[in-house]
């Protein structure tokens, strides 16, 4: 759908509820300590000249944001940023950082007039900010057109050369809704409910747990949400699906709904597989454009000395509607899903004005098939239906999981192979891709530039997958997730009853302790051919608690039986996790004492998924050669020894074991 069907249908649907009348225009009016947008359906107050916002006026509401804040905390653009280098302080190393919410020292009216107001919030850096604030110039937008019900953000950053080094960890939009009417949060169609109150999580109302952000509410205000566990990991989310998302203030006679909506994510960093927060108790929703969340010091986006940047986040959209006379407030969500879709139709925008968003016509494409080639097991080129095709900055195998400086842009193969990444800003990328059913990643071997208005067809591209062999045999599937093995109940202490007999019942709090309640003596054995990966392989490998409260590494086991040895070749161990955090993988065969191990993947990780609730993180992969002096005819086993033990949240999730024949 282009801008002209976009805003024909905007039009449409306010005219219904208007009965036929005109639509009014957009006023501005700018005064001392604030400006105000207004279209006539939506109000929009800005401090002047910070650009924060603080009041939004809607369906006769007269501020949808939290009124008992102060006006700084209501809705805003954040950084988390520290000194590069040496300078970085020792919070900072941790991945935490200084704040700062980008507050502007100056107001320019960029567009206005009766279809459209653009706005500009500028900060300037200079020398005598140094150590004070990012060295960043900040332009912070927002836009209100006519008929629109919502308005539009967007942010430019800029690094100069002559500027010091420093570190990005995190950034982002909040906004902050009032918590005496939006009280049930939507993020997907099997993720949504009411929710407690901030002060649900204030002790003594609730007791906070294994870290900050878990609380169990033991005497919330409500008390249908007593004995649940809060946590606003547990409603993170992957990038390819964290569209849409928010509020609703659900009243029989006027009901508000109040949305983020994210119609593109080629401004986030590392991809469509990164997971990022998105709404939770405060009531809070979040646009998060850069984050180390489930990624860890991998992610810290850092900027060397003489080193230039820029980069356009959004525009998002700040969607908002009502429904009235009873009618299901079901119906908020269905048509926020639909805006959503509306506006990722409308991508990329033509209103913005800055002249760094790129429009459709600035920008080029790129088509090709992609086939797969499993060679050791079949001599045929097979389409792949589903697969990730994308274009990311120049880099190595697999770099796309872990780059954040640039833009990314993804698209999936249709049921032949075919795919088409459209709207590509102009640049030099790599091509990369992964397939679900496939260990490892793919790379075209030459570097694309792509320029406005090109169109670039690279015809035929073949992943061969890594392979010496047959397979002797395997756990789990190869999808970049631990989702497929076995997720246990949680502590009835620690629940969040959205999560019963869900999809997604990983995100329950406390599941590191499971562990050792499954398993209080002995670890884990799994014997090839009689035990099932769904079942008998635990989600992920962490320590086991011990009743002085202390913990211990583990070591799982992987039983096999061989009818012989072929002394003519050799096998391949191949070992792909879903995420590590802290942890020392070591591998040893037939010999638990073996020292050194056949492998030692050092300490690696910092992704913190167990935590946080997740499935996966990074994705890692290693392919360890066995000399068949290793094994032995008949009953032979592998030990996966994780050595690190400081922790409950140590540990590593597997994705797929395999192992090959190697003629």
């Amino acid at each position: 759908m282009n801008f002209t069907k976009h805003f024909l249908f905007l039009m449409l649907q306010f005219l219904v509820v208007l009965g036929g009348d005109t639509k009014p225009g957009v006023r501005l009016d700018i005064q001392d300590k604030h400006v105000v947008m207004d279209n006539g359906i939506v109000q929009v107050n800005l401090s002047n000249p910070e650009g924060i916002v603080t009041g939004i006026r809607y369906n006769g509401i007269d501020n949808l944001l939290e009124v008992l804040n102060e006006e700084y905390d209501r809705g805003y653009w954040d950084i988390v940023w520290d000194e590069g280098g040496e300078n970085r302080t020792e919070k900072g190393a941790k991945g935490k950082g200084r704040f700062d919410r980008m507050e502007a020292t100056n107001l320019t009216v960029i567009v206005e007039n009766e279809e459209q107001v653009e706005l500009s919030f500028t900060r300037t850096w200079n020398a005598s900010f140094q150590g004070k604030l990012p060295p960043l110039n900040i332009d912070k937008r927002f836009i209100l057109l006519r008929g629109f019900s919502g308005f539009y953000t967007y942010a430019i950053y800029e690094h100069l050369k002559e500027w010091p080094a420093f570190d990005i960890d995190n950034t982002r939009i909040a906004f902050k809704p009032r918590k005496d009417k939006f009280h049930y949060m939507s993020i997907a169609d099997n993720r949504q409910r009411f929710m407690p109150l901030p002060d649900d999580r204030i002790p003594p109302r609730g007791q906070v747990l294994a870290y900050p952000e878990a609380v169990r509410l033991v005497d919330p205000v409500e008390p249908e949400f007593k004995g649940e566990v809060d946590d606003k990991y547990e409603y993170s989310c992957e990038s390819r699906n964290d569209r849409v998302h928010g509020w609703m203030s659900i009243d029989p006679l006027n009901s508000t709904g109040f949305w983020l909506i994210t119609p593109s994510y080629e401004f986030r960093s590392a991809g469509p597989l990164k997971q990022y927060l998105t709404s939770h108790v405060g009531p809070t929703t979040l646009s998060v454009f850069h984050s180390t969340h489930y990624s860890g010091a991998d992610l810290i986006m850092k900027f060397g000395p003489n080193e230039p940047w820029k980069k356009v986040y959004g525009p998002i959209f700040l969607y908002l509607n009502s429904l009235s006379n009873g009618v299901s407030p079901v119906k908020l969500w269905e048509d926020a899903k639909q805006q959503m879709v509306n506006e990722v139709e409308s991508w990329p925008y033509t209103f913005p004005a800055s002249k760094d968003f790129l429009s459709a016509e600035q920008r080029g494409k790129v088509q090709g098939r992609l086939l797969v080639r499993d060679r050791k097991v079949s001599d045929a080129f097979i389409p792949v239906s589903g697969a990730y095709v994308g274009l990311a900055a120049i880099g190595e195998v697999g770099s796309w999981q872990r780059e954040c400086k640039g833009y990314q842009f993804w698209t999936i193969t249709d049921d032949k192979g075919y795919f088409s990444i459209i709207n590509i800003r102009p640049g030099d990328y790599n091509l990369y891709s992964w397939v679900n059913g496939y260990i490892g990643d793919y790379q075209f071997d030459q570097i694309i530039n792509v320029t406005s208005g090109s169109e670039i067809n690279v015809h035929e591209l073949v992943y061969e997958p890594p392979r010496d062999g047959p397979t002797l045999w395997e756990i789990g599937i190869p999808d970049r997730s631990a989702a497929e093995f076995y997720v246990p109940d949680p502590n009835p202490m620690y629940i969040n009853k959205l999560y019963v007999n869900h999809t997604d019942r990983f995100r329950q709090y406390g599941l590191w302790e499971r562990y050792a309640d499954l398993y209080p003596n002995k670890d884990l054995v799994y014997t090839v051919g009689v035990s099932d990966y769904r079942k008998d392989w635990f989600f992920a490998q962490v320590n086991r608690k011990k009743d002085n409260g202390t913990y211990q590494g583990t070591t799982w086991q992987i039983n096999f039986n061989l009818d012989r040895v072929n002394t003519h070749g050799s096998y391949t161990l191949r070992v792909a996790l879903a995420s590590v955090h802290n942890a020392e993988l070591q591998i040893r065969i037939n010999k638990l004492e073996a020292d050194p191990p056949l492998f030692s993947s050092g300490v690696i990780g910092k992704e913190n998924t167990i935590a946080r609730h997740g499935i996966h993180g990074l994705y890692w992969l290693f392919s360890l050669d066995v000399d068949d002096t290793l094994l032995v005819q008949g009953n032979n086993t592998i030990f996966l020894t994780q050595t690190m033990n400081t922790s409950p949240f140590i540990g590593i999730m597997y994705d797929y074991i395999r192992l090959e024949y190697k003629r």
